[in-house]
Parts: structure tokens; sequence; C-alpha cells
């Protein structure tokens, strides 16, 4: 059991943990799991004046940065380096960060879109193995900050 499905289980979050080959990415991974990316979320780290915070965001969408300082209402906020994640988050592997704010005591910032999903899949810590679990037991409304972290093709911020 990984620090993440402990977490979970204290929670009383309902999960199912998938187990998969080696993935760098969340594509790759929705790949390997035989499912859709738009079922994938990814988790960010950022970087503001008040400490952490993460941006979860579809895994086939790009956070947008001036989106993500406008929802931190920090300016110079910024993704966090990797020498930063490796010092501040030693127990989950490098691009493996779960959207686990309550875990990580650190505030949530998920992208409007995640929240139309009705299960999601993210990585659970490493690149073997990822956690499926409903959106709405994933994220409490009350819990997270839901806003526009991403931008449509056609230019228009995420709904």
């Amino acid at each position: 059991m990984s620090i993440v499905t402990e977490h979970l289980q204290e929670h009383g979050v309902p999960f199912e943990v998938i187990r998969h080959a080696q993935t760098l990415t969340t594509v790759d991974e929705a790949r390997a799991i035989g499912i859709a990316p738009s079922e994938v979320i990814k988790t960010l780290v950022l970087n503001t004046v008040a400490g952490h915070a993460l941006a979860v965001v579809p895994a086939a969408r790009r956070l947008d940065m001036r989106l993500a300082q406008r929802a931190t209402q920090d300016p110079h906020a910024r993704l966090a380096s990797e020498d930063e994640l490796a010092r501040d988050f030693p127990d989950h592997g490098l691009g493996a960060v779960p959207p686990l704010g309550s875990l990580l005591t650190v505030p949530v910032y998920v992208d409007s879109e995640v929240m139309n999903q009705q299960t999601v899949v993210f990585a659970a810590g490493s690149h073997t193995e990822s956690i499926q679990v409903r959106t709405g037991d994933l994220f409490p409304e009350a819990s997270v900050n839901v806003v526009a972290l991403t931008r449509r093709p056609d230019g228009d911020a995420g709904t």
C-alpha cells in the first residue's frame, strides 16, 4: 500500500489501483492503461508567494500560466523546478505528484474541465501505479478551487 492509497483509505475515498508499465507522461499513462487521455489528469506543482500549490489539469491540455497566476493571485507564480520537486516532495516520483492537497498540505486549483469528468485517473506517486476515482469523491467542491487553468485550442478559457 502506498502513501497515496493509505491517504485515500483514511479519508474514506473509494478508488481502484491500476498497475501498468512505466510511463513518463500522462498521455502515455492513458495509453498504457487503455483509456482516453481525457480521463487522465496531471498535477503540476506551482511555487507562489504563499508556498506550493497544485494545479490539476486534463492530461491532454497545457497549463496556462497567466490563468494559474490569476487563480493563485500571484503574478509571479511559476512551475516548481525538478530540484524543488525532489527536495519538497521526496515521497513522489518526478512528474507523479498526486492531486491531493490534503496529503501534501497545499492548496489545490482544479481546471473546471476536470470537474466535467465522472471519473479520473492520476499518477499515484510513481510512474507504474495509477488511481481511478470518482471526480466528486476526489475533489469535494469545498476543498478545492475550481477555476479555468487551460485554454481550448480556439483560445477560449476552459469552462
